[in-house]
């Protein structure tokens, strides 16, 4: 790592600073905004490696900027990272729904955030494009091509659904997914899955995985993540 240009997008002054002092300090070059508007200008002008982006913004807001750059082929790619204030599940979902990579809830510990930025950085360089290549974490081992997996060598029965669930997942370890996030991923031409179905696949998922099953973690209000 080293050097990457991140946008700030926040219209809190203090927040702004602390961030950008926090981030600079880390080795990032920074550039900050405090509108929506600006922040698009500055994302197609710049093209920074990352954005971290205030949901709420006066006039446009976090969530339509977020919208935005990535419906624009130009930004699609930029990581996101939303900065939400507590108790802000329904725009944190609109906003992963969006596209965004990742949250953070006010108040947050500067660690926390270069932590999360960099986290975010590094799975955009390692996200691997091969999309039968197999997949360890945590003595998982995932075999799309197969549709296999083996915990720690042994072979799991699961259904096609829980197999399509924890591959979603693993691809993008730490990630938060919502339940429809879920739903388009594991959706067959003929097989309706709700909100509601997605956590029982999750609930057979776990007791399937046994010991592991708690890397299956819940977000509340917002969706699930396999743990890094």
């Amino acid at each position: 790592m080293g050097h990457e240009m991140i946008l700030v997008v926040e219209d809190e002054t203090d927040i702004r600073e602390l961030v950008e002092y926090n981030l600079i300090k880390n080795g990032f070059r920074v550039t900050c905004t405090a509108t929506g508007e600006e922040s698009l200008v500055n994302a197609r002008t710049l093209l920074p490696d990352l954005i971290l982006l205030d949901i709420m913004l006066p006039r446009l807001d976090g969530l339509e900027v977020c919208r935005t750059l990535k419906n624009d082929p130009q930004t699609a790619d930029i990581p996101i990272v939303m900065l939400t204030a507590k108790g802000e599940e329904s725009d944190i979902v609109r906003g992963l729904e969006f596209g965004a990579d990742d949250y953070i809830t006010k108040p947050f510990s500067p660690k926390v955030l270069v932590a999360r930025v960099k986290t975010v950085l590094r799975r955009k360089k390692d996200n691997p494009t091969d999309e039968n290549a197999v997949i360890n974490i945590h003595k998982i081992a995932i075999h799309p091509g197969r549709h296999q997996v083996l915990v720690e060598g042994r072979e799991l029965d699961l259904t096609f659904t829980e197999f399509q669930v924890l591959r979603l997942l693993a691809q993008r370890p730490g990630w938060v997914f919502t339940r429809n996030q879920i739903i388009e991923a594991v959706r067959g031409d003929d097989y309706p899955v709700t909100d509601r179905s997605v956590d029982v696949q999750i609930v057979g998922l776990r007791r399937k995985l046994g010991d592991c099953g708690r890397f299956v973690e819940t977000v509340r209000g917002v969706g699930y993540r396999l743990k890094e």
